[in-house]
C-alpha cells in the first residue's frame, strides 16, 4: 500500500492538473514580474502576471508539467527563482523546477514516531557523512545507528545554499533540498529508510537570517526585513512589522512543509535568540501551535530550540495558548560546564563556567539551566536565562560535541582530542545515562579522528571577507595572538577544508575506536534498559544536587514511586574521601572491582544507582 503527502502552499508552484502548474510569488515591492518557462533554452516562453492589492503575482500555466524549469524575471532587470522552489538543480541562482509532491510512493504509512522521551540523537552533515555526501548514502549507515541505539538522526539543514560546500546555515531556498545532495525524492527515501529502522529523523532549520550569496528577497519582497531589530547576520527578519503576518506564514508553512510533504519527525529551530519579535504571539509558539494542530496531532512531532537567551518560557507546557509547546531546548549551559571539567579550557564562553564547572554541571543535570537569571560574561555581564528547575529533565538537550562547539574552534578539534581517556569516560557516562535526552555528533561514537572544519563555498570579495574575519574572530584567543598562528586556520572558502572534515568510517573497526564503539554501545544499552522507563515517573521540580570538596557531585531524581535515581561522580584527577552509593547499581565507571576501598571514591569515577523508596 502506498500513500501520497503533498503539502499544499499558499505560494510557490503548485501542480494543479496533469500538466498544468499554478504559480504565486509575494512581490509586493515589483512593479512587475514576469514568469519565464524553459529558462535559457530555444523554447523560452515570457508571460506577464497580474497583482492583486495586496502583492500577490498569480498565473496558471496549462503547458508547465513536474520537471519543468522556470523563474520570473522582477520590472524586466533580474530574473530570480521562486523563493518557495521545491528544488533548484542549477543551485541557487538558477531556474526553480516544477515538483510533484504526489508522484512519490511513501511506504511508511505506519510510522507514528516516538514518544521524546526515547530521544538519543545523532546529528550530522549530510555532506561530510559519508565519502559520497548524499541523502542516498546516508541510508547504508542507519544499521549500524539503530543497533548503536540511535533513536533519532538529525540532519543539519538541508535547504539549499550557494555552491557546493557549506553548513546549510546560509541556505536561501529554504523549501528546496540542497541539489548537491540529491532530488527531493531522495530526501523522502532517506526518510522514509529511517523509519523502517525506528529511527525518528529531525531536521535542522534556520528562520533567523537567509545567507549572503542568492538572497534575491530585498529586490522585490522587503517587507522580508526590518530595521527595527538587528542580528548578527544584519538586518532582521520581519515578524512583527508592516507585512509580517505573510512573513510568518512563510515560515510556518515551511515547517509544516516539512512535517507533512517530507514526513519529518521534528525540527531543531536554530537561534531563537536572533528571531526578534515584540508580536503578542512570539513567532516560536505561533508555529508550535501550528504544529500542534497540524502534524502533531496524529503522530508525535517534536519542536527543539537553540537558544542562547535560555527563555524557559518556551518550554513549559500551559504556556502557549491553543496546546502548543515546543519539546525541548539544546542546553548550552551542560556543555560549557562538562567541557571545561575535561579540558581546563577557559577562554571565550568558558569563562562563565571557569570558576564552579561542576557546580555549573551539577545545577543543569538537576535544574536544566545553570544560568537562571544570573549575570554571564557571554551577555556582556546582563543577566542570562530563566528559571527552569520546575521543568522536566527530557525538556533540555545535553551534549559534549555538536557542529558548533567541535567546527567553531579554530582547528576543529573533536573532544577525543582535548582530554584524558578517564575524564572522557567519566564525561560520557553522565552524558548518556542522564535522564534529559543526549545528542551525538557524527563520528563521536568511535572517537573520529578527523576535525569538523568551518567551510563554505563563496567567491570573490565575500570569499576573501569570510576567510579574513574567521581568523581575526580568534585573535582573542591566547593560541591565536600572533599572526603566524592565525595563518594555519584553515581557509573555509578551500575544498580542502571540507574533504578534511569528512568521516572516515573504516575506523570504526579499528584499535581504540573498536573499543570506544564498543563502550558507547554499551552505556546506550544501559540507558533504554533502565533509564528510559523512569524518564515518565519522573517528579519535575524535585531533582537536588550537591558537591563535595569542589569535585564530588551528586544529583537525584525522585520518581513518583519514591524510588530516587542517583549519581555520584568524581570528576576530578585525585580520590575523594566518602562512601559509594549504596542502592542497586545500573552502572559504574571504572567497573566494578576498580574502586579503591568503600571509603574512597576514585577519581574520574561515576555510579548510577536506583534506591528503594524510604521506609518511614
Amino acid at each position: 500500500m502506498s500513500l501520497k503527502r503533498v503539502h499544499r502552499m499558499p505560494f510557490g508552484a503548485t501542480v494543479v492538473a496533469d500538466r498544468a502548474t499554478r504559480f504565486r510569488l509575494w512581490a509586493p515591492r515589483a512593479s512587475t514580474v514576469e514568469l519565464v518557462l524553459r529558462p535559457g533554452t530555444d523554447r523560452a516562453s515570457t508571460t506577464s502576471l497580474t497583482c492583486d492589492p495586496a502583492g500577490w503575482y498569480e498565473y496558471v500555466a496549462n503547458d508547465a508539467p513536474a520537471g519543468m524549469r522556470y523563474a520570473y524575471r522582477i520590472d524586466g532587470a533580474v530574473t530570480v527563482p521562486d523563493p518557495a522552489s521545491r528544488y533548484n538543480p542549477l543551485d541557487v541562482h538558477g531556474p526553480s523546477e516544477v515538483v510533484d509532491p504526489g508522484a512519490f510512493d511513501w511506504q511508511d504509512e505506519t510510522w507514528t514516531g516516538r514518544p521524546w522521551a526515547e530521544a538519543v540523537v545523532y546529528e550530522l552533515h549530510v555532506g561530510t557523512f559519508t565519502p559520497r555526501g548524499t541523502f542516498a548514502a546516508i541510508e547504508a549507515r542507519l544499521d549500524a545507528l539503530a543497533r548503536l541505539g540511535i533513536t533519532a538522526i538529525e540532519l543539519m539543514p538541508v535547504a539549499d545554499f550557494p555552491g557546493t560546500r557549506g553548513w546549510g546555515y546560509d541556505g536561501v531556498l529554504p523549501f528546496a533540498p540542497e541539489s548537491r545532495y540529491g532530488r527531493p525524492e531522495d530526501l523522502k527515501h532517506l526518510v522514509q529508510a529511517a523509519h523502517g529502522r525506528g529511527l525518528m529523523v529531525l531536521l535542522d532549520v534556520v528562520y533567523n537570517h537567509f545567507g549572503p550569496d542568492g538572497n534575491y528577497l530585498g529586490a522585490y519582497a522587503s517587507h522580508f526585513f526590518t530595521r527595527r531589530h538587528q542580528t548578527p547576520w544584519g538586518e532582521a527578519i520581519n515578524l512583527d512589522g508592516p507585512g509580517s503576518a505573510t512573513v510568518r506564514d512563510f515560515f510556518v508553512q515551511n515547517a509544516l512543509y516539512w512535517l507533512n510533504e517530507f514526513h519529518f519527525d521534528g525540527l531543531r529551530i536554530d537561534a531563537v535568540h536572533a528571531l526578534r519579535d515584540d508580536s503578542t504571539v512570539h513567532f516560536v509558539d505561533a508555529l508550535s501551535v501550528a504544529v500542534a494542530a497540524g502534524p502533531g496531532r496524529d503522530r508525535h512531532v517534536h519542536l527543539v530550540l537553540e537558544n542562547h537567551d535560555n527563555s524557559a518560557r518556551f518550554l513549559r507546557p500551559g504556556s502557549t495558548p491553543r496546546g502548543g509547546t515546543s519539546v525541548s531546548q539544546w542546553n548550552d549551559d551542560f556543555h560549557h560546564a562538562l567541557h571545561v571539567i575535561v579540558t581546563g579550557e577557559r577562554d571565550g564562553y568558558y569563562a562563565d563556567f571557569a570558576e564552579r564547572p561542576v557546580e555549573m554541571l551539577g545545577r543543569s543535570l538537576a535544574e536544566g539551566f545553570a544560568f537562571q537569571g544570573e549575570p554571564a560574561l557571554a551577555s556582556d555581564g546582563g543577566s542570562r536565562g530563566e528559571p527552569s528547575a520546575d521543568l522536566p529533565p527530557t525538556a533540555f538537550v545535553n551534549f559534549l560535541q555538536t557542529h558548533d562547539q567541535v567546527g567553531n574552534r579554530a582547528l576543529g578539534e573533536r573532544l577525543s582530542r582535548l582530554g584524558t581517556a578517564d575524564a572522557l569516560r567519566a564525561a560520557y557516562a553522565i552524558l548518556l545515562l542522564a535522564p534529559s535526552p543526549p545528542l551525538l555528533f557524527m563520528g563521536e561514537e568511535f572517537a573520529a579522528a578527523q576535525p569538523f572544519l568551518y567551510f563554505c563555498d563563496f567567491s570573490g570579495d565575500l570569499a576573501r571577507s569570510v576567510t579574513e574575519g574567521r581568523r581575526r574572530e580568534f585573535a582573542r584567543f591566547a593560541a591565536f595572538v600572533d599572526p603566524a598562528a592565525r595563518e594555519r586556520i584553515p581557509d573555509p572558502c578551500h575544498p580542502r577544508t571540507l574533504a578534511s572534515s569528512r568521516l572516515r568510517w573504516s575506523d570504526r573497526r579499528s584499535g581504540q575506536h573498536r573499543r570506544w564503539l564498543g563502550e558507547v554501545r554499551e552505556m546506550l544499552g544501559v540507558r533504554h534498559r533502565w533509564i528510559v522507563p523512569l524518564l515518565p515517573r519522573m517528579l519535575p521540580g524535585a531533582a537536588r544536587h550537591a558537591v563535595v570538596g569542589g569535585q564530588l557531585l551528586q544529583v537525584s531524581w525522585p520518581l513518583a514511586d519514591g524510588e530516587v535515581l542517583e549519581l555520584q561522580a568524581n570528576l576530578g584527577p585525585r580520590p575523594v574521601a566518602g562512601s559509594m552509593l549504596k542502592g542497586r547499581e545500573l552502572f559504574r565507571v571504572p567497573p566494578p572491582g576498580q574502586a579503591a576501598s568503600d571509603a574512597e571514591i576514585p577519581p574520574w569515577s561515576v555510579r548510577w544507582t536506583l534506591s528503594p523508596p524510604s521506609i518511614s
